[in-house]
């Protein structure tokens, strides 16, 4: 699982922070196959709090995908990344 809060500047309304975080979510799903939300601070206008999953039956395998989906954030996000959490469990 991976959680990251990410700051948007410039962000003058939630109608336009949400078309930004819907195409993030979109583009992690499709890209990555994360099961992907806005989990937190969806009232906040310049930040939000994006959760996703990966399942696998190897451990190495979903903290690579999420250290690739980290990545992808970093390289093509419009804003800043101010917080990152990776879990991964293994039963």
């Amino acid at each position: 699982m991976i959680q990251m809060i990410v700051e948007i500047p410039g962000i003058t309304s939630i109608k336009e922070k949400r078309r930004i975080i819907l195409s993030l979510k979109d583009k992690l799903r499709r890209k990555y196959k994360l099961s992907v939300a806005e989990v937190d601070l969806q009232e906040s206008l310049t930040f939000s709090q994006i959760g996703g999953a990966y399942v696998s039956n190897s451990k190495e395998l979903g903290e690579k995908i999420l250290n690739k989906a980290l990545v992808f954030v970093e390289d093509t996000f419009p804003g800043r990344i101010q917080d990152v959490q990776i879990y991964s469990e293994l039963f």
